[in-house]
């Protein structure tokens, strides 16, 4: 479950360097980076969900 938290964390940071870019810079590829990264958070965290749900019975 390490891994997976690692994996989230990891994604996240890429989403948030990716969505100031397109924010503050208009940089539409940002943008594009930035989506692409909340859809692999999205599934990251219902692994985690399901992870956690798991290791709590």
């Amino acid at each position: 479950m390490e891994e997976l938290v690692a994996k989230i964390a990891e994604s996240y940071a890429e989403f948030i360097s990716d969505a100031k870019l397109q924010s503050e810079k208009g940089n539409k590829a940002a943008g594009t980076r930035a989506r692409k990264a909340s859809l692999n958070i999205e599934k990251l965290l219902k692994e985690f969900r399901k992870a956690s749900i798991e290791a709590s019975k």
